[in-house]
Parts: structure tokens; C-alpha cells; sequence
């Protein structure tokens, strides 16, 4: 008899799933980043460029060997179950740029994953990075900036 998942398990593969993906980012592994993408997903990046999963490896390696890239610091806010097979993780997100220890709030973002299971396994299926402008909200860019700066205190430890 299969015994379907309970929605907590669901939700902390999903979880996991997309701290894999940021966590591959922060490494700087194209590879690893890519394998976690469904061959026909979408990305759809900062800058509102869109690629397949099977076109995030060769987008990214390049990225990687050419590029210092920012590392993000992300706080999940909500998962969704979309059925029996798909969830949605929706998230905030910040960047650490290389050789600086604070978050550059021009690079928040927010984050929406879609995650589908198949042959045993979660994989991204849309991966969406939005720009967290608040134009003309200050006050929503400070209460985005502050709850990544706490996650970014916590991951570091007591001072």
C-alpha cells in the first residue's frame, strides 16, 4: 500500500529544496544549482531573463567563473501544497555582496519556487526572482532589509 506524505513532510522537502537552490548559488555550483531544475522548468531571473531547466547549467557556469556573485540570505514566509504533487514555497530574499558582511537592499528580492515530485523526487519546476523595489515605500524596504538582517545575525552567531 503507498502511503502519500503528510503535508509536513511535503513542506519541509519543499523547504529543503529551495535551500538547496540558494545554497548552490552561495557555492557557486552551476551544476548543482542546474540539477535541481526539471529539464522543461522556467527560471525567470533578477534582470526578467528566462531560461528552461535544461539551460540553467550553461547560463550559470559562465556567471560563476567570470563573475563575483552576491550571496543570498532568504527567509521562507509561506508553503503551499498544489495537490498531491506540487507545492510553492514564497520567500524573501536578500544579497550579501562579495567582501561585505551586510545586505545591499537594492538586491532584495522576492521569490516564488514551484516545486513538482516525479519518479520520487522534488524538483523545481518555475523558479521566480522578483526585484523587492517598494517603490515609493521606504518603509516596506526597511521591514524587508531588517528580517534578512536578523536571519544574517542568526546565521553568524553570538558576537
Amino acid at each position: 500500500m503507498d502511503e502519500k506524505p503528510g503535508e509536513e513532510d511535503v513542506a519541509r522537502a519543499v523547504r529543503d529544496l529551495y535551500a538547496s537552490l540558494l545554497s548552490a548559488w552561495n557555492r557557486r555550483d552551476a551544476q548543482g544549482y542546474a540539477a535541481l531544475f526539471a529539464p522543461d522548468a522556467v527560471m525567470v531571473g533578477f534582470d526578467g531573463s528566462h531560461l528552461r531547466g535544461s539551460e540553467v547549467e550553461g547560463h550559470l557556469a559562465p556567471v560563476f567563473a567570470d563573475h563575483p556573485t552576491a550571496r543570498y540570505v532568504w527567509k521562507v514566509r509561506d508553503v503551499r501544497l498544489l495537490g498531491s504533487d506540487a507545492a510553492m514555497v514564497y520567500a524573501i530574499a536578500g544579497m550579501v555582496p562579495p567582501g561585505r558582511t551586510e545586505l545591499k537592499p537594492a538586491l532584495n528580492t522576492v521569490q516564488t519556487l514551484v516545486a513538482e515530485h516525479s519518479a520520487g523526487t522534488w524538483r523545481v519546476a518555475l523558479f521566480q526572482n522578483t526585484p523587492a523595489a517598494h517603490h515609493n515605500r521606504p518603509e516596506l524596504v526597511e521591514q524587508h532589509s531588517s528580517e534578512l538582517s536578523q536571519v544574517l545575525r542568526e546565521a553568524s552567531g553570538p558576537a
